[in-house]
């Protein structure tokens, strides 16, 4: 009876990142989280092709989210606070749930899987930005600079919000923003080894 519940993809995603916490990625199977959520291997295979899709399910609702935000900008804004603007509104989807985003960084650090798979959906989203960009006026390779140093200042920021939810995330992008500026405007050096 349970499997005639309705909401299956949530609960199927619920159960997957509790087992994925409790065990580890590589530990759980599709039988394990259809099992957990009171559902099939069939139902589950209705929602997702396979256990990493799961794991990045809401990946599609966090990149429209961005490239909407980046497309509705102020076109008054600078490309760089455009992007910070974009990351930002995404990641509204994320403030209630600090523990689960350090449960995915985990996660992730521990499957090289999900790394590949996490690179590529990052890319994707990247060149969506660049795209945006440029439909903003952008030249493309600056485009690119821009997108690629949102991605690399959100990174930053997502992981220090993370560990400390409290310092919120627009204070947290706008503090990794600083940091990125100033290592590209005068990186440290450290002294070179003797030959």
């Amino acid at each position: 009876m349970a499997r005639w519940q309705p909401d299956a993809k949530g609960r199927l995603q619920e159960a997957a990142a509790t087992l994925f916490v409790e065990r580890g990625y590589e530990e759980v199977t599709v039988a394990d989280i259809a099992e957990r959520a009171g559902l099939t291997k069939r139902t589950f295979f209705n929602h997702f092709a396979d256990k990493r899709e799961v794991f990045f399910a809401a990946a599609k609702e966090f990149e429209a989210r961005i490239v909407g935000a980046l497309e509705g900008a102020d076109a008054a804004l600078d490309p760089m606070a455009a992007i910070i603007g974009a990351y930002v509104e995404g990641a509204a989807m994320l403030v209630d749930y600090p523990e689960l985003v350090r449960a995915r960084e985990t996660l992730l650090a521990t499957s090289q899987e999900l790394q590949e798979r996490d690179l590529m959906k990052a890319a994707s989203l990247t060149a969506k930005l660049v795209d945006v960009l440029v439909d903003r006026g952008v030249a493309r390779r600056d485009a690119q600079f821009v997108a690629q140093a949102g991605a690399i200042v959100f990174a930053s920021a997502i992981a220090a919000w993370a560990v400390n939810p409290e310092l919120g995330v627009e204070p947290a992008m706008q503090d990794a923003l600083a940091g990125f500026r100033a290592a590209v405007a005068h990186p440290a050096q450290s002294p070179r080894p003797p030959r």
